[in-house]
């Protein structure tokens, strides 16, 4: 029994000597992944909060948009860029805004709503939709060549043939029309085959006369659903037989998983 005490007695002290040398350092981890975890719960409960909160502005801000209320608008779409701003509930609803404000006349207005997405959007998307909108406001202003700037910046291929096709609108109105017939002859490539909007460019191209030798570049079919996006406002262009096909709205986000 006393051997069985001392064996005991031994092992007892290996342990408090094993504690003695870690024991503050496993606390340490120990506290630290609890605070990390309840951190992480807390993140995901706020954004989920966030985005519901978001979610119900936005709402506001259609139903705003549908009845013309320019001031209600202004005002959701405020909240929404100040509290919730990285949400993806913010860029739709600076888009919207920027619509009516162009509709109203206020040309400035517009255009800071769209830049405001360029700057701030975490989507790709979204980005690519503000910038074509904001470079027609530009063409519009008769501003060309910020226009044409704009329309440099890098998009994805199922903006190709937009971005080309509204190039021509800025080359022809402001009267370089080889590089406008490039311009168009090179959206005609990009666009599907299939896609009524390719009569609409073909027709501008016809309109500006001469040589309109096809460029070599296979066509690229854009992805289902990336029509053209709805423009904030008409670009002044080479003369247009009707109004492109207008596409539907950017969707809202959907809301996150809690």
């Amino acid at each position: 029994m006393a051997v069985y005490d001392l064996e005991e007695q031994d092992k007892l002290d290996d342990l408090k000597a094993w504690w003695h040398q870690w024991g503050n350092t496993i606390t340490t981890i120990v506290a630290v992944a609890c605070v990390a975890l309840a951190g992480v719960q807390g993140w995901r409960w706020w954004t989920a909060k966030q985005a519901e909160e978001a979610s119900a502005v936005y709402a506001g801000l259609a139903q705003a948009a549908r009845a013309n209320d320019l001031a209600k608008a202004k005002d959701a779409a405020a909240a929404l860029e100040d509290r919730f701003a990285r949400t993806g509930y913010a860029p739709r609803g600076a888009l919207v805004l920027a619509k009516l404000l162009f509709d109203s006349g206020d040309t400035a207005g517009a255009r800071a709503q769209l830049q405001w997405v360029i700057d701030r959007a975490d989507e790709t998307e979204l980005k690519e939709i503000a910038r074509y909108r904001l470079a027609e406001l530009l063409v519009n202003d008769k501003q060309y060549d910020e226009a044409l700037k704009v329309l440099d910046a890098k998009h994805g291929e199922p903006f190709a043939g937009l971005y080309a096709d509204l190039r021509g609108d800025a080359l022809a109105a402001a009267g370089r029309t080889a590089d406008a017939r490039i311009a168009y002859q090179l959206a005609l490539a990009k666009i599907d085959a299939k896609s009524q909007y390719r009569n609409y460019v073909q027709v501008k191209l016809d309109s500006l006369g001469g040589a309109d030798a096809p460029l070599a570049i296979p066509p690229a079919a854009p992805p289902a659903g990336a029509a053209s996006p709805a423009p904030a406002g008409g670009s002044a262009a080479a003369p247009k037989p009707a109004a492109p096909p207008a596409p539907a709205a950017p969707t809202a986000p959907a809301a996150p998983k809690q």
